[in-house]
């Protein structure tokens, strides 16, 4: 039987969610191992100017404990 551990993770990008759930997983993988699954908790924008600025996520992510 494994044991998950989850953590919250939050990230942002100036092209889309997308590339920002990437960003998130690839810099949390760099000291996380074993990263198993990542859930979208929220999505939003920072707008300035009347236009999307910044698109941001928060992440929750579990990962096996050895």
């Amino acid at each position: 039987m494994s044991v998950l551990k989850v953590i919250e993770l939050m990230a942002s990008s100036d092209k889309s969610w997308e590339d920002a759930t990437k960003t998130a997983i690839s810099k949390a993988s760099k000291t996380v191992k074993n990263i198993k699954a990542v859930w979208v908790k929220d999505q939003s924008v920072a707008v300035d100017k009347g236009k999307v600025t910044e698109f941001r996520v928060t992440l929750k992510a579990s990962f096996e404990v050895s």
